[in-house]
């Protein structure tokens, strides 16, 4: 029997109390807050479930052993801990001090049936033709930014989206805490990691980003820009990584642009601001922007795309798709992701592959 096999069945046991919800496709999220404390997110809601751990014994075993799994352990010096399980759940456990009434445990699940793009579709995420016009872009090879809040699907869109690039290219993907799961052939993945207790051995999204340089890549894919590692990508995407994605955190596309610079400024490299924000301007070609809504819906809710930074030193930004209220029936309503009519920047640019894949959908945007 396999270590990670052994491990699987080990956790597995461990979390016997929230097995069911583990197990439940409609649960998205599990969170202990403590032993006798745990709720689930389900269909987008959070729900307090009656289940409970023993005693606070037997959740701190079930927490050891996820740590077991990737080699990680809490301490007083270490009390914050990303970590997965064998499936590629995420975990994050905050101990004592930082956590004020004992260990928390959040578990975001890793479900595969959100990162098939004709699920999203299904489940109105996004339009058709916001899905051709995305299809388009990435085909492009045009540097794309997947913006919005926490848990509001900016992972699950990414994947989804990933799915587009065509065989053949070369994809380093980086992350925080490894999330994302491509189906490409030719994919590595690298994972940042957290130094030991005494401060040894950490290794940084910008310490990774600058080693994936040195991998030939053909695209970057960054499961999340948060820090001075933003400039490194910057750069790397004003110079010959066309078609690199990421996610960030933002509530609309100017502010992902203002975090992006913000995020820049943050690194030992000083630049003054308007080559800073002539630099995003260039490496960002089109920022897509994730919300959750009342109900706990997952929407694409604006794509836009960024033009060259203006006289007055301000980013411009060109509304291709925007969320407009429509009418279903004579006493519903709703909201859906419509074009603007706005004319995209790639119109007259497009030569070979994007070129074919253009229908009926989405050529009055290119032409």
């Amino acid at each position: 029997m396999s270590n990670h096999t052994l491990f699987s069945q080990t956790i597995g046991h461990y979390l016997s109390p929230i097995r069911s919800y583990l197990d439940d496709p409609e649960v998205t999220e599990v969170m202990i807050n403590r032993f006798d404390e745990i709720y689930i997110e389900s269909q987008g809601k959070l729900h307090r479930t009656a289940s409970r751990f023993v005693d606070e014994e037997q959740y701190q075993a079930a927490v050891n052993n996820i740590l077991q799994f990737t080699g990680k352990s809490l301490s007083d010096e270490q009390p914050l801990v990303d970590t997965r399980l064998p499936d590629g759940s995420r975990v994050h456990v905050a101990k004592s001090p930082c956590a004020r009434f004992g260990t928390a445990v959040t578990i975001r699940k890793f479900n595969k049936a959100n990162l098939d793009m004709a699920r999203l579709l299904d489940i109105g995420t996004l339009t058709a033709e916001a899905r051709e016009y995305l299809n388009i872009a990435i085909k492009a090879e045009r540097n794309i930014l997947v913006a919005g809040g926490t848990s509001s699907g900016k992972t699950s869109l990414l994947n989804a989206l990933s799915a587009d690039i065509p065989d053949g290219a070369r994809i380093v993907v980086i992350e925080d805490s490894a999330e994302l799961q491509l189906q490409q052939d030719h994919v590595i993945s690298l994972e940042a990691r957290q130094p030991d207790p005494h401060g040894r051995g950490e290794v940084t999204i910008g310490n990774l980003f600058r080693s994936s340089l040195r991998l030939r890549p053909d695209r970057i894919i960054i499961g999340e820009v948060r820090g001075g590692e933003a400039l490194d990508m910057i750069q790397a995407m004003t110079s010959g990584h066309g078609g690199s994605m990421g996610t960030l955190h933002a509530n609309n596309p100017a502010d992902a642009l203002n975090r992006l610079e913000t995020m820049a400024l943050m690194s030992k490299v000083e630049l003054p601001l308007h080559a800073l924000r002539a630099q995003v301007s260039s490496a960002i070609d089109v920022v897509v922007q994730m919300s959750r809504h009342i109900g706990g819906r997952r929407l694409v809710t604006q794509i836009t795309e960024i033009d060259p930074v203006g006289d007055d030193g301000r980013y411009q930004l060109r509304d291709i798709f925007t969320l407009r209220p429509i009418q279903y029936k004579k006493s519903q309503k709703g909201m859906q992701l419509k074009p603007t009519g706005v004319r995209s920047a790639m119109a007259g640019t497009l030569r070979g592959e994007p070129h074919k894949v253009m229908t009926s959908l989405t050529e009055k945007l290119f032409a």
